[in-house]
């Protein structure tokens, strides 16, 4: 698979050994993180937190969209992989705000909480957000990331879709439409989006009990009054920049990375290396 071999370059590329101890600090005093909920895969020397692969997933997502990918990404590397539900999503808790700072912060406290040291963090579109505003973050522990790899997303602010604002709509009319099936949610979300790949991924956040209305996993409400944070990004050109080697894969098809703003992620992450794969935005699921 070209992308597993992309992150397997990168693993050969990156890897810089940084100091041992992580200094027990939060990202901001402002900032009370979560607890995430995670699923980890551990190879067989036992590891759990040398030179760990953390992936957060993207808007809508969950850690459940890269069970298979991380399963093979722990044999390949031979290094632990742990895969985070982020806050309002999955099975993490429901809390406001929705706040790239927060975010980050709660990242930061699941690697304090387990231990984790010289840490390949990668995200995909929101989850590579977050994962760029832990890197850029004044208070990051200097000893946590050995490296970054942000899967087709750039660090500036951009309007969600109108497939993003179509999809909160269908959920809103299946929530609000005492529904009981997959089938009856499958049929309003094609009124909305035509594509049956991302219909599906749409409906795992889908939960039906017998006898009672389907809902969804995720609290919609919260994330359509975050639509503006989301669309956010925490720090401006210039501001801040990361200096570790930092892998950046794009979409070919996709327009979230392009030529306005590759300049913008050369001053945020001067070390980067950008990868373009024949995908659209979902690089993972495509190949």
């Amino acid at each position: 698979m070209v992308f597993k071999s992309s992150l397997h370059r990168a693993s050969t590329l990156f890897s810089t050994k940084l100091p041992q101890v992580l200094r027990n600090r939060c990202l901001s005093t402002a900032v009370s993180p979560i607890e995430l909920a995670h699923d980890e895969h551990i190879p067989a020397d036992g590891n759990r937190s040398h030179r760990p692969l953390l992936i957060l997933h993207g808007l809508f997502g969950s850690k459940r969209n890269w069970q298979s990918l991380s399963k093979a990404f722990m044999r390949d590397l031979s290094r632990p992989v742990y895969t985070l539900d982020l806050r309002n999503h999955g099975s993490s808790p429901h809390v406001r705000p929705m706040t790239y700072s927060h975010m980050a912060a709660d990242v930061l406290s699941f690697c304090q909480k387990y231990s984790l040291r010289d840490v390949s963090l990668m995200g995909h579109s929101m989850g590579g957000k977050v994962a760029m505003a832990l890197a850029l973050h004044p208070e990051l522990p200097s000893d946590l990331l050995a490296d970054l790899i942000v899967s087709d997303i750039a660090p500036v602010r951009a309007k969600v879709s109108q497939d993003t604002v179509q999809h909160v709509r269908a959920m809103e009319i299946i929530q609000a439409g005492n529904i009981s099936t997959r089938k009856e949610a499958d049929e309003i979300i094609s009124e909305h989006e035509q594509d049956p790949s991302v219909r599906s991924f749409l409906l795992t956040n889908l939960e039906i009990k017998k006898a009672t209305p389907v809902k969804f996993k995720i609290p919609v409400d919260i994330l359509k009054e975050g639509r503006a944070e989301i669309e956010s990004f925490p720090y401006a050109p210039g501001e801040r920049s990361w200096d570790g080697r930092t892998l950046i894969i794009k979409g070919k098809k996709s327009k979230y990375i392009n030529r306005h703003n590759i300049p913008l992620i050369d001053q945020f992450f001067p070390q980067n290396q950008l990868k373009e794969l024949d995908t659209g935005h979902w690089v993972h699921a495509e190949l």
